[in-house]
């Protein structure tokens, strides 16, 4: 189970952050690049996004409102009841980054990439991640405003306001350009994933520079850090299993519930990140550290049960169902997730 390269850029911006954190004029600087970064960013999601196929995923909208419920409603449920590991296991900081979390939308690229290992729906995979993150625009904060109310250090209308004009908006722009910019952006979609990276890479600098500068980082001990991992192994577990077996009992065929399984077990470090740093301001650093470490956990639990998937029985039989070449066209047109 190897370390995703991206994860080992994040903790060397953290570990820069932590040594040489943006302070005064740099941290004000940072912070406008960090935000300019990341509108242009869902500003290409946007352009990268097919209106024809998230108009033709739509017919199964059965799998896309379970991928949602699972994602927007289990999650957040599964979150408020980790309430009562407060303090044995969590701190009161990093149970609100887990809440988070639990808010988050879920991921794009590696639940196709996933779905497609497994040989599962890879269209479905598409459509239902590309829903959830759209849907998460909205509804994430949204829903910290009304699940952590102030405790998150700053939510309020204009903070859900920014969220708006900071990322929505820039994702409507990119899909009404879809038909002048769409081709430049598939063409060059190795150069600009380089930017995807390098936008997330600055909001965690930024976030974490503040946040040493606040010097919240004596508010975490590995013991905290211990019960954290704990407690994401379980959620992780759980969402897992009610994915799979709930996807069973609601009679979706295989192809469907390996898109089920990986779409509405995950979460998006991409959407989250930003997200988080509006929504938390100064606290922005312990909110997305549980993020950061599902977001690994994630990726190496999944990587590992696409595979046994691959080896079902039912795989060869399945497969075949599945358009032909649907996986390779369905990755380039998706957009990137973490």
């Amino acid at each position: 189970m190897p370390i995703d390269k991206f994860i080992l850029l994040l903790l060397g911006t953290v570990g820069l952050a932590a040594v040489l954190p943006a302070r005064g004029t740099g941290a004000d600087v940072a912070s406008g690049a960090a935000t300019t970064a990341i509108a242009f960013l869902f500003f290409l999601y946007g352009a990268r996004l097919s209106t024809r196929e998230a108009i033709d995923g739509l017919r199964h909208w059965r799998l896309h409102v379970t991928v949602l419920a699972c994602t927007f409603v289990l999650f957040p449920v599964l979150g408020l009841a980790a309430r009562g590991l407060v303090p044995v296991l969590l701190s009161s900081s990093l149970y609100q980054g887990l809440l988070f979390l639990t808010l988050v939308p879920s991921t794009i690229q590696s639940s196709i990439a996933f779905t497609s290992i497994a040989r599962g729906n890879v269209p479905a995979a598409i459509c239902a991640g590309s829903f959830s993150s759209l849907v998460g625009i909205v509804l994430t904060p949204l829903l910290a405003a009304a699940l952590l109310g102030n405790s998150g250090g700053g939510f309020s209308g204009d903070s859900l306001l920014q969220i708006v004009l900071q990322l929505l908006v820039p994702f409507l722009a990119g899909q009404l350009l879809r038909p002048f910019v769409g081709r430049f952006v598939t063409r060059h979609k190795k150069v600009l994933a380089v930017f995807d990276r390098g936008s997330i890479l600055l909001v965690v600098y930024t976030a974490f520079s503040e946040g040493v500068v606040q010097g919240i980082w004596h508010q975490v001990s590995p013991a905290r850090l211990g019960g954290l991992l704990v407690v994401e192994a379980a959620l992780l577990a759980v969402m897992l299993l009610l994915t799979w077996y709930g996807g069973k009992a609601l009679r979706f065929g295989r192809a469907d519930r390996i898109a089920i399984q990986f779409a509405g077990s995950k979460k998006s470090l991409a959407s989250g990140l930003p997200m988080a740093s509006v929504l938390f301001g100064a606290h922005a650093s312990l909110a997305v550290l549980p993020l950061m470490l599902f977001h690994q956990m994630q990726l190496m639990v999944c990587a590992v049960i696409a595979k046994r998937r691959a080896r079902d029985p039912e795989a060869e039989l399945t497969a075949e169902a599945v358009p032909a070449g649907a996986a390779p066209a369905a990755v380039g047109t998706g957009t990137r997730s973490g």
